[in-house]
Parts: C-alpha cells; sequence; structure tokens
C-alpha cells in the first residue's frame, strides 16, 4: 500500500494532508525519508514529526452524532474538529460535510467505501433539515425552492419543502444535493437570514431524540437498511 493511504487509513490525517507531509519530508519509514512512491510492508516502522504512526486494530464502526454549532466536520488537527469532539477510539471519518454553524445528524464511520455513496450528489440520498428564518415563511418562497433557485452560477435540483406546523419561521426541506452552505444561499437569495440549521435525516438514519453533543452507533436494523439502499 502506498504511504499516503496507508497514512489516511490510519486515521491519522486525511489523504491530501499526507501528501503534504510527505512533500514537506516530515515521514520515515524504518529510518529512512518517506516518498509518494513508498510502499508500506507490514512490521514497517513509520514515524511522523518522530512519533511512531500506531495503526489501531480494525472493527467496523457507524455512529450517528448530533453535531453542536461551533464544531468543524473535519479529520484534520485544527480547533474543534469533529474527530476530537467524539474521542470515539476507532479512527472514524465524517460522512460528508455540515457547516460550523450549523447543527443536527451527521454520520460518521471507519468503512471509507461508503462514504462517496452516501455524499455523492449523484446517487440521490435525501438529506433533511429543519430551517429557522429571521422572517415569517412566504408560501412563494417555499414554492421558488421546491422548484430550483439559481445559486453559485447554477440551479439547484428540484426538492420536497413545508411549514412546520403551528410555526410561522421554520420549515423543513429535503435535498438530494449538497453544494456548498446551500441552504443558506437558497434562503439568501430570497432576502431571508438562517438562524438555526438543523439536520435531522440521513438517508434511512434519523436523529429522533439524541441530545445535542452526543453520539451513539447505528442499529443492526439501520444498518442493513442503510447499506441496502447504497
Amino acid at each position: 500500500m502506498k504511504i499516503d493511504k496507508y497514512i489516511a487509513d490510519s486515521g491519522f490525517c486525511s489523504r491530501r494532508k499526507a501528501c503534504d507531509l510527505l512533500e514537506e519530508n516530515r515521514v520515515q519509514v524504518n529510518g529512512k525519508p518517506a516518498t509518494f512512491k513508498t510502499e508500506i510492508k507490514e512490521k514497517d516502522l513509520i514515524m511522523i514529526d518522530g512519533q511512531q504512526l500506531i495503526v489501531k486494530e480494525f472493527v467496523p464502526t457507524y455512529i450517528v452524532y448530533n453535531k453542536p454549532k461551533g464544531i468543524e466536520c473535519t479529520s484534520e488537527k485544527i480547533e474543534n474538529n469533529i474527530i476530537d469532539a467524539i474521542g470515539h477510539e476507532q479512527n472514524i471519518f465524517p460522512v460528508g460535510r455540515l457547516d460550523k454553524d450549523s447543527e443536527g445528524l451527521i454520520l460518521l464511520t471507519n468503512h471509507r467505501e461508503i462514504i462517496d455513496k452516501i455524499t455523492n450528489s449523484g446517487h440521490g440520498h435525501e438529506k433533511e433539515y429543519i430551517v429557522t428564518l429571521n422572517l415569517p415563511v412566504r408560501k412563494q418562497f417555499l414554492r421558488e425552492i421546491s422548484e430550483g433557485v439559481m445559486i453559485l452560477g447554477e440551479k439547484t435540483k428540484p426538492c420536497v419543502v413545508s411549514l412546520e406546523p403551528n410555526a410561522k419561521r421554520i420549515f423543513r426541506i429535503t435535498l438530494t444535493q449538497g453544494l456548498n452552505r446551500q441552504i443558506r444561499r437558497m434562503c439568501n437569495a430570497a432576502g431571508y437570514q438562517v438562524i438555526k440549521l438543523q439536520r435531522v435525516r440521513v438517508v434511512n438514519i434519523k436523529l429522533g431524540k439524541l441530545k445535542l453533543g452526543e453520539w451513539r452507533n447505528l442499529t443492526a436494523e439501520e444498518l442493513t437498511d442503510l447499506l441496502a439502499s447504497l
């Protein structure tokens, strides 16, 4: 296995960051500087910045986390990153992103093969959100965003929207794509500001009563249905 992929699979950092470490000559294998061509074999000693890279025993892991506002959905070693916030014993990775100012459901796993299948908008998997605005929701606005609006130089895909019962400023939206800050941009285009954005479902996995800042393992039924949908 190539050294950059090995480092990424270990959970130490992303593959892109691993490439940066190699370019900066911060990685050694068996006492020698590693390059992009370095192949890792069993019992090789990998050192990064003078510290041995430890790879934990792999245990298939699938969890759902109720992300608070302020947590960054990245495995990079930065302040308030989601990996440190959860502190799981396995080297897990977030499935997609939920921007720093948003909260709610995000899946994490060490099963890398399913991450692209869920996050790639071409697969059409649903993600559901509850959105609180600064002003009352107009019916025309809901109709317009359900049909698609122009943001980032392209028209968003049709989506399902509905006003929350007994609420004037809160609506629910289900997307099958994930443009950068898509919901916020869609609302901004109509003159609204998003006060609160909470994701409550990804595919068949629901947030339910999971408290903010807590996580749980997927149930056997949830995992079976999720993998079947992929």
